[in-house]
């Protein structure tokens, strides 16, 4: 049986056991699910599936944070007098490979407040993204790599 279906029968297990059977139960169980597998495979080293489960919750974590500051800089940018706006398009040079990964990147970049994911070059190597907010290129360009594509690609692998 493979880990994912454990998990699932483990949260249905865990909504008969508790007699909650809405959404909230189901992600309950699921997330007692998952430590009970973390636990009794401890032993036998981490599985690919505890390992992409970790890294999908690090990811929405991350997005959401991101998702918060970026929404608080541009609330404070439309509430003060000044604007602090110096925006841009940096050329966001791409580590992730499948379709599914590039899509699901230009979609979190657009998703976030004050960034949006402009033109995608044919080779796939190159994502154009134009930013309300850009002191400095190289560190727009950084921060894009290491926070959003990373997760992504930590998902994926």
């Amino acid at each position: 049986m493979t880990p994912f279906l454990a998990n699932i029968l483990l949260a249905l297990a865990w909504m008969a056991l508790t007699g909650t059977y809405t959404a909230g139960g189901f992600f309950t169980g699921a997330l007692a699910g998952f430590f009970v597998l973390w636990i009794t495979r401890r032993g036998r080293g981490t599985t690919g599936y505890l390992t992409r489960v970790r890294a999908v919750a690090g990811f929405i974590a991350f997005f959401f944070r991101e998702l918060v500051l970026a929404n608080l800089r541009v609330a404070h940018d439309i509430l003060t007098p000044r604007h602090h706006m110096t925006p841009g398009i940096v050329a966001v040079p791409l580590d992730v490979e499948s379709d599914l990964e590039v899509t699901v990147l230009a979609t979190v970049i657009t998703l976030t407040p004050g960034t949006l994911s402009l033109h995608l070059t044919d080779d796939r190597r190159t994502l154009y993204v134009h930013a309300m907010y850009i002191d400095d290129p190289a560190v727009l360009v950084r921060g894009i790599k290491e926070g959003f594509e990373r997760r992504v690609r930590e998902v994926f692998r």
